[in-house]
Formats: structure tokens, C-alpha cells, sequence
């Protein structure tokens, strides 16, 4: 039997920031040797449609959910089954069974190795749906990469799901509050089996389970590799533990600070974030230990104002970040926030992951206090002025943490420099339209 798997892009062009597919090297791992395996990564190489294959596999969010369909409608064409999972085909299982002869929704551990089985005997369902059990020896087959340039990061994964409620986030429509953490020693032999040295941790929030955080960074600081994660900012809020932190390894945190403005993170669930001091004084505990501050702002709340973007805009760069994101809210299928601007008739395109209309960057709903233009356009110009030449230098020299890990700032601010004005106004997938083929699958018992 001969399977594909395939990580499809989100708008055409290759993609300089774009690291290893995790997901696929789950699936090769929990693929029987006998099985013949070909791996395609849509950002970086051109997929083989006529190349030989029993099953194409997908693993899908929804900017590439477009993408993902219009290949489904290729390989079909071909005579090729097509299996999709991922959070898209999770969250809207109706709309990926309209292109897919199945659809996995949650984790593949307990679903993959079946949906394959039914496969090979010609009795493949429609749905499969997982269990979500513990993620003990869940480890990845990297042998899938070979051949492939994705840089020096290594991906690995310490968990999954986040415990916090924010209305915007899919990762809590998937998992809810739930956090699943795999064995410590498992994450330790897999970065120990992968001769690399610098690793970013793929969880959502990798210190989610606050009391095995520091048996984490204990466990992994013999190694002596570098590492970045997402992380909330209550991590901060204790010294002790950001020391512990950067003595382990650690270079950089992404933090969701999200807004600026208390309203707007009362009404997004996040309020949590400012239990522990302010934005500066926490972006300066973790600076002070050589660690590195990726900050993400997200605009469109109703407190939201044309000057919030210049606002963060400003904090981003007093506060000398390492990186920064000023994006438009996106409203993702199954989040609290999507049902309430669909309710309130809010939205642009309902559907705007499928609309040929939509372009990376747009403004996707109407706030209150400006237009989707005004949006769109204040978001966009954030980023050009984070990422000038001019501001870049001044950072990059600023502070323990930037100066201390000079070449790998400027690596990282070089290649989004280039990805933000490649990406802004992209179209998703390709021109062909889309025809479903396939009715709704039926739902999970």
C-alpha cells in the first residue's frame, strides 16, 4: 500500500519560515513498516499528483483548508482516496466530508492506525473520531524529512490543549480546558535521539500545568540545547521560574499579549494575563534572564479604536521586543467569537477560509469603533514599521536578551521582514473553484 501525506500550504509561493511538519512525522510513526510512505510539504516543494498512491493523507488548519480541497479534487480526479484531519476537518467535519472519503476529528494516535486498517480492506468510514487518549510514546518518525532543508529548529511537542477560555482560540474548541501532557522522560529521549540544537516546543501553552513546569526545565537542561515555546505571561509573575527557565535553555517565549486595553481582554476571556503585573514588567523579568519576548496583539474587540494599533505598536517597541504580530481578530470556525459575529451578522464572509474573495490580512469582520478597511490597513501598517531596517537595529542591540542572541534575532526578523510582505493580500489555495463530492459525513456517537 502506498500513502501520501500532506501538508498543504496556505497561499502559493514557497515559504522561507516554514518549519517541519510535526503532524505528518505522528502519522509516519503510527504507519506499519509494510505501508510505502511519501511525504509532500506544499510550502516548499511541488506536490507529485501523478505519483503512485492507495491513500492521500492531510493534515489541515483552515488557511489551508482551501488548499487542502482543491488538491482533494485533483487526487479524485485520479482515483486516489483522500483521509483529512487536523483542527480544520475537526472543527467542521461536514464541510472537509465534502471533499474527503474521511475525516478524522481530534488526535490521530487512536484513529490513524484504524481509519489505515479499514483502508487496506476497503471498509474505510467516513468519520473517525478520537478518544483523546494520554500521549504516552508518542514519538515522531523524522525519517519522513529526509531530503528537506527546514533550518536548524526542530519541532517537538511536551503536550496538548490549554486550560485558560479564550473566546477567540480553536484550541479550546478542540480539546476545552483539558491538558494533556506527555511523560517528561518521552520529550527528553526524543530531543536526545535528534542530533539538533536549537528546538521549539509546539504546545499552545507548554507551561499550561504550572506544577510540573520546573520538573520539566530541570529535566531538560543536561542537554544543553536552546529553546523557544509559547507560554502565558503569568510565567513572569515568579523569577525564580523564568531563572530556571533560561539556565534550562530557553531563548524565547511567545506571549499572547492580545490587547493593551483592560475591556478588550475582559471580553476575550484573557484577563488573567495582567494578574501578575503589567506588560512591561513582565516582558523586562524575562528580558533580565536573557530570554527573548515574542509578542502577538490581535485588534477588532469593541474597545478597539483606528489608535490601539499605533498604541502596541509603540509598547512593542519601548518594550524592545524580539518579534511582534499586529493581526486583524480572526474569527475561526467553532470558537465562542465566530458564533457571536455570525449571530450579531458581523462578518464579511461567512465562510472566508473557502471565499476566492478573501486575501490574507483583510478584515474580516465589522468592529464597532472602525471599518474592516481601517482594520486591515492599521494592522498591516504595524508590522512594516515594527519590522523597518531602522527599528530591527535598534532592538536587536538593546538589553541582555536581543544582544545576547544577536544571530539569532536577526535570522528571525530578516526571514518575517520578508514572509509579512510576501503573505499580505495572498490569496488562499488556488483559482479553481470548489464542488464538493461527497455528502456530510454522519457525526461522532
Amino acid at each position: 500500500m502506498n500513502v501520501v501525506f500532506i501538508r498543504p500550504s496556505m497561499t502559493p509561493g514557497r515559504a522561507l519560515d516554514a518549519l517541519e511538519p510535526l503532524p505528518l512525522a505522528i502519522l509516519a510513526a503510527l504507519t506499519p513498516p509494510d505501508v510505502d510512505r511519501v511525504m509532500c510539504d506544499d510550502r516548499i516543494e511541488a506536490v507529485p499528483f501523478d505519483t503512485p498512491a492507495d491513500l492521500v493523507a492531510m493534515s489541515v488548519d483552515t488557511f489551508s483548508a482551501r488548499r487542502a480541497y482543491q488538491m482533494a479534487q485533483a487526487f479524485h480526479a485520479r482515483g486516489v482516496r483522500v483521509i483529512m484531519g487536523g483542527p480544520h476537518p475537526t472543527l467542521c467535519p461536514d464541510e472537509a466530508a465534502g471533499f474527503a472519503d474521511a475525516v478524522v476529528r481530534g488526535d490521530a494516535e487512536d484513529t490513524w492506525p484504524q481509519a489505515l486498517s479499514d483502508a487496506r480492506q476497503g471498509t474505510l468510514r467516513r468519520v473517525y473520531c478520537s478518544s483523546f487518549p494520554p500521549l504516552a510514546r508518542c514519538l515522531p518518525d523524522r525519517s519522513l524529512y529526509a531530503g528537506r532543508r527546514y533550518g536548524t529548529l526542530r519541532l517537538v511537542q511536551g503536550g496538548r490543549g490549554c486550560p485558560h477560555r479564550c473566546d477567540f482560540c480553536s484550541v479550546n474548541a478542540i480539546y476545552g480546558k483539558s491538558v494533556r501532557k506527555r511523560p517528561i522522560p518521552d520529550v527528553v529521549d526524543e530531543i536526545r535521539s535528534t542530533p539538533a540544537r536549537l528546538w521549539v516546543f509546539a504546545d499552545d501553552n507548554l507551561f499550561a500545568d504550572a506544577e510540573t513546569g520546573a520538573e520539566f526545565c530541570r529535566s531538560i537542561k543536561p542537554l544543553g540545547i536552546c529553546w523557544a515555546c509559547q507560554a502565558g505571561l503569568d510565567i513572569a509573575g515568579d523569577p525564580a521560574f523564568a531563572r530556571l527557565m533560561a539556565e534550562s535553555g530557553c531563548r524565547i517565549v511567545l506571549c499572547g499579549f492580545e490587547s493593551l486595553n483592560p475591556a478588550n481582554l475582559r471580553q476575550m476571556g484573557k484577563m488573567w494575563t495582567r494578574t501578575h503585573g503589567e506588560y512591561m514588567e513582565q516582558t523586562a523579568v524575562l528580558r533580565e534572564h536573557g530570554i527573548m519576548v515574542y509578542g502577538t496583539f490581535v485588534f477588532g474587540y469593541d474597545a478597539d479604536t483606528p489608535e490601539s494599533m499605533q498604541a502596541a505598536l509603540d509598547f512593542s517597541l519601548r518594550a524592545k521586543l524580539f518579534m511582534a504580530n499586529f493581526n486583524p481578530l480572526m474569527p475561526f470556525p467553532g470558537t465562542a467569537l465566530y458564533d457571536r459575529l455570525r449571530r450579531e451578522g458581523r462578518l464579511v464572509h461567512e465562510r472566508w477560509w473557502l471565499s476566492p474573495d478573501y486575501r490574507f490580512g483583510q478584515g474580516l469582520f465589522h468592529p464597532h469603533n472602525m471599518s474592516a478597511e481601517q482594520l486591515e490597513q492599521g494592522c498591516y501598517q504595524a508590522k512594516t514599521e515594527f519590522n523597518r531596517a531602522t527599528n530591527i537595529l535598534r532592538r536587536a542591540f538593546d538589553g541582555k536578551a536581543n544582544r545576547d542572541n544577536l544571530a539569532l534575532f536577526c535570522l528571525a526578523n530578516v526571514v518575517s521582514r520578508r514572509e509579512i510582505h510576501r503573505k499580505q493580500g495572498g490569496r488562499l489555495g488556488a483559482g479553481q473553484p470548489l464542488t464538493p463530492f461527497h455528502p456530510p459525513a454522519p457525526s461522532c456517537t
